[in-house]
């Protein structure tokens, strides 16, 4: 078994001051036992007979299947939705690899601790002519000018990256990274596949469910993969559930049909999905929570949507909309400091960006609040929506020609006058707040 994690010892013998520092960056393997892992994670398979779907990568003859058996992977991409085995792929290529292979995950990990790592990847390439494979789950989460740290590297063979991603590369990936990678597109899980993953779980009686005494019926079974949406997580973590919840007869079976199922789906832990409900939810929350001026409610919602994995910089765009819409003129300054976590954000990326959001969301929280500007804005669009093309009024009008002028544009105008049509002279949208 070769290195699992940000902290391989025989890769880091000759660093062994650093070794400790260095081990916080990981996500450490083994230190729970199996049975408490979820039941994903303990029926993972360890080799490529054994992996479910993907049969245009890895089936016979296949070109990735080729290159993981013949451990001559290239630097690539898996790009795929989530729950359909890139993690699980990768996995199986740090089993079979004889090089060096280092784990991390884009939201735990900071660049400057990757950079280390790197560094030391190369001296070991130089000194021992030994390959390292540096796995980067979720790489959308870093920003481009994070992206760009791996280009070197990459470039002169220091390292091998795989990396995997559920977001389209051509807008997330930068160019040059991507260049230098080879994509491997992820399809969703199909049904039958999904069956197999269920099917392994219940019999399993080292890993899975195969210790108890399980009668499901095919209509659950059904039901489970009708959930899934290609994601083979899901059913699994539906499956546990229901297993919790039931309660074994006389004999000790427990029966798992469609109502218990259902109940097993409603019961389990929510999602947060960025197109799904409780994506929204979550934000409500913390708009709210900072319209309310509680700064500590507003970190507790930020913190859930970055635990999540939520994209650091769509949280930015809605404290630079809630600056102008929910403080305005009362303290103008709110428009200045959320914009300046959002270029913070851009800039300095995960994990150290979660500061920068803080700093932002506990302002915003405390300033000062006043709606008026965007209230006023509401009214001013619907009165130009009921008079549609009022025409503007002479005195007005540019009038850069002699015709213009001899046709009254511009004719009279003084800085106290009226400004708005005529059908709407006098009309008020603009009430800001008494001081």
């Amino acid at each position: 078994m070769r290195a699992t994690n940000c902290a391989n010892p025989r890769f880091l013998s000759y660093h062994k001051a650093n070794l400790e520092k260095i081990k916080t960056l990981s996500r450490i393997e083994g230190m729970e036992s199996n049975q408490e892992k979820p039941l994903a994670d303990r029926i993972r398979p360890e080799g490529l007979d054994d992996f479910v779907g993907q049969e245009h990568l890895t089936g016979p003859g296949r070109i990735l299947r080729r290159l993981i058996e013949e451990d001559k992977v290239p630097s690539m991409i898996f790009w795929g939705p989530p729950g359909c085995g890139k993690t699980t792929l990768t996995r199986i290529v740090a089993k079979k690899t004889e090089a060096n292979f280092i784990s991390c995950q884009a939201t735990e990990v900071g660049v400057a601790e990757i950079k280390k790592i790197m560094d030391r990847a190369r001296l070991n390439k130089k000194a021992y002519q030994k390959k390292t494979i540096i796995f980067v789950d979720e790489i959308h989460r870093f920003n481009k000018a994070q992206q760009a740290v791996f280009l070197p590297y990459a470039e002169d063979g220091s390292i091998i990256l795989i990396a995997t991603t559920t977001e389209n590369p051509s807008f997330e990936i930068i160019s040059p990274l991507l260049s230098r990678c080879q994509l491997f597109i992820f399809e969703p899980l199909g049904e039958s596949d999904l069956k197999k993953i269920v099917k392994r779980a219940l019999l399993d009686k080292r890993n899975g469910l195969g210790n108890y005494k399980i009668k499901i019926k095919p209509k659950a079974i059904d039901l489970l993969i009708g959930f899934s949406s290609g994601d083979a997580r899901t059913p699994l973590k539906t499956l546990e559930t229901a297993l919790k919840i039931a309660s074994p007869d006389k004999q000790g079976y427990y029966h798992l049909d469609e109502k218990l199922i259902i109940e097993a789906l409603q019961h389990k832990a929510l999602r947060y999905d960025k197109k799904g409900e409780e994506h929204y939810n979550i934000i409500s929350a913390f708009i709210k929570s900072m319209r309310g001026s509680d700064p500590d409610a507003a970190l507790y919602w930020l913190s859930r949507m970055l635990e999540a994995g939520e994209d650091p910089r769509f949280m930015a765009r809605r404290m630079v909309i809630f600056a102008s819409e929910d403080i305005g003129n009362a303290d103008p300054m709110a428009l200045e400091i959320a914009n300046a976590v959002a270029r913070a954000v851009e800039f300095v990326g995960l994990p150290e960006a979660k500061i920068n959001l803080a700093q932002g969301a506990t302002y915003l929280a405390c300033a000062p609040k006043s709606r008026a500007s965007y209230e006023a804005l509401l009214l001013a669009e619907e009165d130009v929506k009921k008079t549609l093309d009022l025409p503007v009024p002479l005195h007005l009008r540019n009038a850069p020609t002699k015709l213009m002028k001899e046709l009254g544009y511009g004719k009279n105008y003084k800085k106290k006058q009226e400004y708005l049509p005529k059908k709407l002279k006098g009309k008020k949208y603009y009430q800001p707040p008494l001081k």
